[in-house]
């Protein structure tokens, strides 16, 4: 053995300490730290020949990296929808690392099981049936990816063929139908061959509102039946940039009617479910065929984790299976979640989820929930009573979508969010809603308190006096 690798070895528990010291001094200050640090990078250095050993890359990164990484697991980071860690997803997440479980077969420890248990705890918490199977996989786009090619081999399946085995070109033209769907639904069509132009856009509901109007989808579904093709459609359960919810039921109740694959989006506001106030946003999320969720949003785990469900099992083994004779065949019903995604190699992602579950169960996961979407609310009012901004959407959730009230250019709006992330109070992302450059702040943090909420709004302030 290297000597230095060997005296790493023998020194293990003193290595281990030091980087709980550093772990634990960081997360003290975190409330503190600057939101965003968008200052220049170290200059890239040579790889060393000689190492320093794990004490000197530990102090080596303290001193180069470590002060200019952002505050993205602290309160006041309410750019994309970014959650923190909670303290039972941290030890779930170290453990993740100390045991180093390869989940991608279940015949060498319990690793398996205690995702399959994890895949039910959540199933039960965004109220999905028993006929949901599911499977962690790193983000909501892969997540929609294999969504979406289940859906791909279910419509192999009504032309009499599979895709799996065919290829696209046995298929022929393929129609997504969605009112307004995330970006990557367009990147998992085109990493899957159907072409993002395959994505059909329905008319969405009038009033500024980014739901799917269902009688115009209701009416795309009869023209495509009328040249015999099945269709997919995609329904969001929460809109990127005001939280819009489709109606799950009204669209579930098209399938009476319609043969399409329905895939639910519901990323982050698929955690709806678990508060009686925003419960009925869900409902009808039981009917659908597949359905994304992304856990380092607001469950709060450490980058990155998800989990997609699906009803047809059986078309996702026949999709994603690897026939090889040291992996073994596919049993169902419980087959090797190599065979469900597309990693062979698969790290223990459920291990982080698992802890923060079984620490603070569903009750504490939905006063994190309610606590953001109240602080969404506050920050939205404020935002409304000050002439100088205007809020593009109600807050409906836990996203407040503003802009400028006067002359929101491009340049503008980018302008106060580079004021906003140097005064390293609050990090907020550009987007663009109906046409008008604007800003998202997204609460999704289990830290962030009412106070927060006041030092965001301070540093908004200041940025629009700055923009004015």
């Amino acid at each position: 053995m290297h000597p230095t690798l060997a005296a790493d070895r023998a020194h293990l528990p003193e290595l281990l300490q030091a980087v709980r010291d550093l772990a634990a001094r960081e997360l003290a200050s975190v409330d503190e730290r600057p939101a965003a640090r968008p200052g220049p990078a170290p200059a890239p250095q040579l790889l060393p020949v000689t190492g320093t050993g794990a004490d000197g890359a530990l102090a080596l990164f303290e001193r180069r990296w470590a002060p200019g990484f952002s505050g993205s697991a602290g309160p006041r980071y309410l750019g994309f929808v970014t959650g923190g860690a909670t303290p039972a997803a941290v030890a779930g997440d170290w453990l993740t690392s100390t045991y180093d479980q390869n989940v991608s077969a279940g015949g060498d420890s319990s690793a398996a099981a205690l995702e399959r248990e994890t895949v039910g705890w959540l199933r039960a918490m965004f109220g999905l049936g028993e006929e949901h199977s599911g499977a962690f996989v790193t983000g909501a786009t892969v997540s929609n990816t294999v969504g979406l090619a289940v859906a791909r081999e279910w419509l192999g399946e009504r032309r009499g063929l599979s895709v799996s085995r065919d290829g696209l070109a046995a298929l022929g033209p393929v129609t997504v139908l969605s009112g307004t769907p995330h970006s990557s639904i367009d990147k998992a069509l085109s990493v899957l061959g159907l072409g993002r132009s395959s994505l059909t856009s329905v008319p969405v509901l009038p009033g500024g509102r980014e739901a799917v109007d269902v009688d115009r989808l209701d009416a795309a579904l009869t023209a495509l039946e009328g040249e015999g093709r099945p269709a997919v459609v995609v329904a969001n359960a929460g809109t990127v940039n005001t939280v819009d919810f489709d109606d799950l039921r009204a669209i579930a109740a098209l399938k009476e009617r319609h043969d399409f694959w329905l895939h639910v989006d519901a990323a982050f506001g698929g955690f709806a479910a678990l508060s009686p106030a925003y419960a009925h946003l869900t409902e009808g999320i039981d009917a659908a065929d597949s359905v994304c969720v992304d856990l380092h949003k607001w469950l709060n785990v450490p980058y990155d984790a998800a989990v997609q469900f699906t009803r047809r099992q059986d078309l996702q083994v026949r999709v994603f299976h690897n026939a090889s004779p040291y992996l073994g065949l596919p049993a169902l019903p419980d087959p090797d979640f190599l065979h469900l995604t597309p990693e062979n190699s698969r790290r223990l992602r459920a291990l982080a989820a698992w802890f923060s579950l079984a620490a603070y169960g569903s009750e504490g996961h939905r006063e994190v929930v309610e606590r953001n979407a109240a602080c969404a609310r506050r920050l939205g009012e404020r935002i409304e009573a000050d002439p100088r901004l205007r809020l593009l959407a109600p807050v409906r959730l836990n996203v407040v979508c503003f802009t400028l009230a006067d002359d929101p250019t491009a340049e503008r709006v980018a302008s106060f969010v580079r004021a906003v992330a140097a005064s390293g109070e609050a990090f907020l992302t550009p987007t663009v809603l109906h046409g008008v450059p604007a800003v998202r702040a997204a609460f999704s943090n289990w830290r962030t308190s009412e106070a927060d909420t006041d030092r965001v709004l301070d540093a908004i302030t200041a940025a629009t006096t700055t923009a004015t």
